[in-house]
């Protein structure tokens, strides 16, 4: 017998010549912003974008309203993505001051992890005092699950901000001035310090800095289980676009300078970075200030959309040779999936896994157009760049639900529990 030939007969077939057959990707770090947000983004919009761009699954964050602090705000949350959702997605709960005894119930309802904002962004969520996280830390290693930080000090943060609001600062440049490397570096330092003192998981998110990479570099040569994860924006962008672009580029930790992205591409290839993820950050028209971008920079809320932007320009890069399609599907199905405890039935083409493909034509050429988003939010600073490679067939469980740039079937995506 042949390899396949046990195989159920196909039920339709797709010519894939030319193309890619890729495992499902998988953005790890997405703002779907419901509940209590769903005048930026909802389950519905937020997942088209996701498939539209290719991605199979994604992991959403905890900073909604009510935050998801404990099983009954993670169950509001589940109901909003039952029935809605077109990708598969996992959720992340909030540690922060005083919930500690709901960390294992969130675990018992399903959140593939969790998360600490350890600077003020956002939602304002702010992180437990050191010692409360120490104790949580120790209840997150007791569940096998895995712990992301926002990691910046914010020490550093609010200090210099107020220092240059105090000089009439209201540039773009300023936000970029307020979030040093140093801040990163600092959290970063610090939360590996503490997931070695508790033999706890930890994920950096959305790394930006030299130095905050070289940390992550020195936690993981010293046997802390750290994984770390950057975007397309900290990798493409100059930090000092921000003058010319102002608040459509605002995020939190800022884009740097180039030697900053060129450091990240480095790490992509030395394996110190793990994942790519676009931190998908709806916001409306008005919260962006994007009639007037380059008015008062601390009135304009950070983030922009990137699940639906992230893969083109991610296969732009595979195209100019700055990764290749192997090392490119390791950080965006494969690195995500087993981070988070989810391979081998995500991030995986194997027997037994469930069936995610995303088929991509990488000599596919296509302009970023705001106005073609799915995603709830228009406003990225990625607009009017060209690409060359596209996903054409966004395949969740055996299901095709995005083929050739249109939306195919109903919402059929499922919670993805951890595998533990």
């Amino acid at each position: 017998m042949l390899p396949g030939d046990d195989l159920p007969q196909a039920r339709a077939t797709i010519d894939a010549t030319g193309l890619y057959v890729l495992p499902g990707l998988i953005d790890p770090h997405v703002h779907f912003r419901s509940p209590g947000l769903e005048h930026k983004e909802d389950w519905e919009t937020g997942s088209k974008a996701a498939v539209a761009g290719g991605i199979t699954m994604v992991i959403d964050n905890p900073n909604v309203i009510p935050p998801t602090a404990t099983a009954q705000a993670l169950e509001v949350k589940l109901d909003c993505a039952r029935g809605a959702a077109y990708c598969d997605y996992a959720v992340l709960g909030v540690i922060t001051a005083g919930n500690t005894a709901d960390i294992v119930p969130m675990a018992s309802g399903g959140v593939v992890g969790y998360k600490v904002f350890m600077g003020e962004t956002v939602g304002q969520i702010p992180a437990p005092p050191d010692v409360e996280l120490l104790e949580a830390w120790n209840v997150v290693r007791e569940t096998g699950l895995r712990c992301a930080v926002h990691a910046e000090d914010n020490t550093i943060v609010l200090d210099l901000r107020e220092r240059l609001q105090r000089q009439g600062r209201t540039d773009p440049l300023a936000h970029l001035e307020s979030r040093p490397p140093a801040a990163e570096a600092s959290a970063v330092r610090r939360a590996i310090a503490c997931a070695r003192a508790a033999g706890s998981k930890l994920m950096i998110y959305h790394l930006s800095s030299r130095e905050g990479l070289e940390e992550v570099r020195i936690g993981k040569e010293s046997g802390v289980d750290v994984r770390a994860e950057t975007g397309p924006h900290y990798l493409l962008l100059d930090g000092l676009e921000i003058a010319r672009l102002g608040s459509l580029m605002k995020i939190n930790p800022p884009v740097r300078a180039r030697d900053h992205g060129e450091a990240l591409w480095g790490g992509l290839l030395d394996g110190t970075i793990d994942a790519v993820g676009s931190d998908h950050s709806p916001h409306t028209p008005e919260e962006k200030m994007a009639s007037d971008p380059l008015g008062n920079i601390w009135q304009a809320l950070s983030g922009f959309p990137g699940v639906e932007t992230s893969v083109p320009l991610m296969l732009t890069a595979v195209n100019a040779g700055r990764l290749s399609l192997n090392q490119y599907v390791q950080l965006q199905s494969a690195g995500p999936a087993r981070a988070w405890n989810l391979w081998p039935r995500k991030g995986n083409l194997e027997r037994g896994a469930d069936a995610d493909v995303t088929i991509v034509d990488l000599s596919q050429p296509g302009v970023i157009d705001a106005a073609r988003l799915h995603s709830r939010s228009t406003v990225t600073p990625f607009h009017g760049w060209a690409v060359t490679g596209m996903p054409v067939y966004t395949i969740v469980r055996g299901a095709v639900v995005m083929q050739h740039g249109e939306i195919r079937g109903s919402p059929r995506g499922a919670l993805q529990p951890p595998i533990l």
